[in-house]
């Protein structure tokens, strides 16, 4: 399952990711991270039966997890395959079939939004996730 852990500025300096790891066993797959001196934000694949035990840990030092369980949303009828989000897709969501339709793998998204910005008939959305 993919997960976005945000860490706020006054945490930002300490290593809780690393203690959450060393604590709980478990492994985390990073996917994409981005830092500044102003918040932290991680997306990363955890085992779902291990998600609890983590979410815990990194919440009680401070950091806020959210569950991607909302994938891209695309919306076939309104696509016209000008492969736009293909080009930006930092993971690959989408492709090209051998007879040039679109392709969506929505198990590869990060939920960034990059494809969203870039469509230019809105064929793509994003939902709200939870916790």
């Amino acid at each position: 399952m993919k997960i976005k852990i945000n860490i706020s500025s006054d945490i930002l300096t300490k290593p809780i990711m690393a203690e959450s790891i060393l604590e709980t066993g478990v492994l985390l797959n990073i996917s994409q991270a981005h830092f500044d001196r102003s918040q932290g934000e991680v997306v990363a694949d955890v085992d779902e039966d291990k998600f609890d035990l983590m979410c815990k840990s990194l919440t009680n030092k401070g950091a806020r997890v959210t569950k991607l369980n909302t994938p891209i949303k695309w919306d076939e009828n309104e696509c016209v395959e000008c492969s736009a989000c293909i080009s930006v897709c930092p993971t690959k969501v989408f492709s090209l079939d051998d007879d040039f339709s679109l392709v969506v793998d929505e198990s590869k998204c990060i939920q960034c939004g990059t494809c969203v910005d870039m469509c230019p008939h809105n064929a793509l959305s994003l939902g709200k996730n939870n916790r």
